[in-house]
């Protein structure tokens, strides 16, 4: 039903979800959610400081309830709620959230570990300190003002800041379509920079980003690195890495324990202990003997106790990977430009608070300005009344009524009708000659600043010159300094960054079963021992590699197919002793025919070595190691080989070494690396011994050590070290010397190391049985001779591989007993 005369017009519905759904996105944006680039307030936090100054409630007076302020926010200007007011108010009042915080609480604000603050009736509050500088000069007509929500009264349009507010404490919203999350900054920073802007105003933004380092959180912590900093400072967007400070301290007892003493900013440091109880809870994170929070008012200190065998370095890197003691903090640099929303850089920035102090500073003048003029007019009228004070006195005592003194004063002296009422109100005791020397001394005074003020008006080299100097003077008196630290950005955690470094003894059985155990595993024993298990096999299967290395080394898998294959030794499975590991298979992509020959360990690919290779044929292959750093998941070709040829081993070399080839019936030819020609990856080598019809290399050393000795191990368990000075250097591809008198009692060689005295010996069995012995309880003899016996071997047992270990004072004094 309608009234009659009325029309009803049709309205598309699109349209008018459209124009609605804009006016109700334009009025969050400008209304609600976006700080103005001036002063870097929302309307709620204008309005609830400005309110507050109208209360009086500057830092020098008492404070007041909460409630009330919030009532009076509530019902002169913000009419959206207590709720909403108070936690305005509670935010810029807590120092972990403000980097200056604006409001002076008193009570229960909340704390870090997201506790609520107490109810608006039991807290109290006042401007902060700070606040003064965002108020100042809000009097003298510096900004304008509109009519409130019900035209009661008037609120004003923009704060007078002269502190950079948007730069130092930063803002965040999220709008229709759009948000703003500009991080807090140092304030010396920040004033030194718009100093520099002034001298400079063609300064870049990357002259500005060397004053200003980047954001400076109240709650400290670092920052790592600088590359989303400037591409913050640069376009207005970024991303930054944040990161708790942390130190690992030791007590008496020589037990380490982290102790977090700062926070990546706005992390709660309640839910942040809660994930760390849970990591260990669930066993994400090993080695947590107590974890406790003994923040007080002297500062944060979150401690976690660590077991005795724990590597406090790895677990706090598990802790940056998984919890918030490491976050990220998106920058966008939107605010409200002449009500429009803009992405600005740091110079943008920087640039609208100098044209915004500019206006005040303008308008503050014109109305002191005006106010001295006045009074200048008010006190020239003074002197003519004062240079005629008789004739005055007489006429006003002449006179019927004040009105009539009025106009003969302003008919006979020619003044106007405002210095005629200013005579007329002038006491008695200012017409005494003090008086009147008081009144010409102000008059000069107020000629004087009227001319400065002119003088300011007019130049605006002067107006730049005074916000410069109010801005140092905000410096002075406020500035503090950084409590965010930059450091260098640490690279994105990686498996091996959570993987304590230890050596580790890494065995291979013959059926490709791999695992790795600690190298203190297993205590030293006197030759001859009976050696203690070191792997579980089945009866048709034995260890045939075993070799030490780092868990953070890089296994370069060489096959005896001429394939390379990379493995990382964290990779391997650590297991119990008698264990038999994880079968090479399902760790790399081995074809059926593959199996191991030689394993190194890497740590970095560009160094200035060879990869040197041998071949049971007796050819050998030299290629930079650089040429094999870019892992394939299905290997790669490491050397071409001839049919019915395999690859025995691969080592480490330069050419300022030798090389030593071993063969099966106990021969062995040393040559010069330097000798064998350099091929690419794909090649296939050079002759490096000439072989008998039956026999075959079955060792490679190169001697790094002139001084060493060789040890050769046969069969059947016996072995023996000779100075390497006995193995005379010949051309490359001879037949070589005797190495070793191989009989039935010895059997065949099996194996040759270069050793040294402080060295330590591995020998495993086929049965999977391994003795660890030092160097130095095997005497060193000639070349032709049988050795000793290293190992006691049941019947069908042999020797199945031989490792050298460098050993550790903390090595022999660990592992199981014999």
């Amino acid at each position: 039903m309608y009234a009659e005369g009325e029309k009803i017009l049709p309205v598309n519905i699109e349209e008018e979800m459209k124009h609605s759904y804009i006016d109700y996105a334009m009025s969050v944006i400008v209304g609600r959610a976006l700080p103005d680039v001036r002063d870097g307030l929302k309307p709620v936090h204008r309005r609830l400081l400005y309110a507050m100054w109208e209360m009086g409630l500057d830092p020098s007076k008492p404070y007041r309830k909460s409630a009330k302020i919030v009532g009076e926010v509530m019902g002169n200007y913000h009419p959206h709620g207590d709720s909403a007011i108070y936690d305005t108010m509670v935010r810029l009042a807590q120092e972990w959230n403000m980097r200056y915080p604006l409001v002076d609480g008193q009570g229960n604000f909340g704390s870090v570990d997201g506790d609520p603050p107490a109810a608006m009736r039991y807290t109290e509050a006042r401007l902060a300190k700070v606040s003064g500088e965002m108020l100042a000069d809000i009097e003298k007509e510096t900004v304008d003002f509109v009519p409130n929500y019900d035209e009661s009264r008037l609120e004003p349009v923009i704060l007078p800041v002269k502190l950079p507010n948007l730069l130092v404490n930063g803002s965040a919203g999220i709008a229709v379509g759009m948000a703003t999350n500009i991080p807090p900054h140092n304030l010396g920073e920040v004033a030194d920079a718009l100093c520099l802007l002034i001298d400079n105003p063609e300064a870049t933004v990357d002259e500005l980003a060397k004053v200003v380092k980047g954001p400076d959180f109240p709650t400290g912590g670092y920052i790592l690195g600088r590359d989303g900093i400037r591409d913050a400072f640069r376009t207005g967007r970024g991303s930054i890495q944040l990161q708790a400070k942390a130190s690992i301290e030791t007590d008496k007892k020589d037990r380490e324990k982290i102790v977090v003493h700062e926070l990546p900013y706005q992390v709660n440091k309640a839910q942040l202990i809660e994930a760390m109880a849970e990591l260990v809870r669930e066993k994400k994170v090993e080695g947590v003997k107590d974890l406790r929070d003994e923040s007080d008012r002297e500062g944060m200190r979150i401690v976690i106790e660590l077991q005795k065998d724990a590597n406090a370095q790895v677990l706090l890197n598990q802790l940056y990977k998984h919890t918030n003691l490491r976050t990220s903090f998106s920058i966008i640099m939107l605010a409200l430009v002449d009500g429009q929303p803009r992405i600005l850089n740091l110079k943008g920035l920087l640039h609208f608070f100098i044209q915004h102090r500019k206006e005040i500073i303008v308008r503050r003048a014109k109305f002191e300005l005006a106010k001295a003029e006045r009074r200048a007019h008010i006190l020239e009228g003074y002197k003519i009344a004062l240079d005629n004070l008789d004739a005055v006195i007489k006429l006003i005592r002449a006179s019927k009524n004040t009105e009539e003194a009025r106009e003969g004063l302003m008919k006979r002296f020619k003044l106007s009708e405002i210095q005629a009422v200013a005579i007329l109100e002038l006491r008695l005791q200012s017409l005494t000659n003090l008086e009147r020397k008081k009144i010409d001394d102000e008059y000069l005074e107020v000629i004087k600043t009227i001319e400065r003020l002119k003088g300011l008006l007019a130049s605006d080299k002067k107006i730049l010159a005074l916000i410069k100097e109010e801005t140092l003077a905000v410096k002075e008196q406020y500035g503090d300094p950084r409590r965010t630290e930059i450091i260098a950005k640490a690279q994105d955690l990686t498996v091996e960054d959570l993987i304590a470094e230890e050596q580790m003894v890494v065995t291979l059985s013959h059926g490709g079963y791999i695992k790795r155990l600690p190298v203190g595993t297993y205590r030293s024993q006197k030759r001859g021992g009976k050696g203690i298990a070191a792997m579980g096999t089945k009866e048709e299967d034995f260890v045939e590699a075993l070799f030490v290395a780092s868990t953070h080394d890089v296994l370069l898998v060489f096959t005896n197919i001429g394939k390379v294959h990379w493995l990382k030794v964290f990779e391997i499975p650590e297991t119990s002793r008698a264990a038999k590991g994880k079968h090479i298979s399902n760790l790399l992509q081995m074809a059926k025919d593959e199996q191991v020959a030689s394993v190194i360990a890497v740590r970095d690919f560009r160094q200035e070595a060879f990869l040197v290779m041998g071949t049971r044929k007796g050819l050998v292959k030299k290629t930079k190691l650089e040429a094999y750093g870019n892992p394939r998941s299905g290997g790669i070709i490491a050397i071409t080989l001839t049919e019915g040829d395999t690859l025995i081993d691969v080592q480490l070399g330069t050419d300022k070494e030798d090389l030593v080839l071993a063969t099966f019936e106990g021969m062995a030819i040393r040559s010069s690396l330097e000798e064998v020609r350099e091929v690419g990856r794909v090649g296939q080598g050079v002759k490096g011994v000439t072989l008998e019809k039956k026999d075959h290399v079955v060792g490679m050393e190169v001697v790094r050590d002139p001084k060493g000795t060789l040890l050769t191990v046969t069969e059947l368990g016996f072995g023996k070290r000779t100075d390497l000075e006995e193995y005379r250097q010949q051309g490359r591809g001879g037949k070589g010397l005797i190495n070793m008198k191989v009989t039935d009692k010895t059997g065949n060689v099996v194996a040759v190391r270069s050793v040294r005295d402080d060295d330590e010996l591995m020998v495993i069995s086929t049965n999977g049985t391994m003795l660890r012995m030092k160097i130095a309880d095997i005497k060193a003899i000639g070349r032709n001779t049988q050795g000793v016996r290293l190992i006691r071997l049941q019947e069908q047992e042999q020797v199945g591989a031989v490792a050298r270990v460098v050993a550790s004072k903390d090595d022999e004094e660990g592992g199981d007993e014999a």
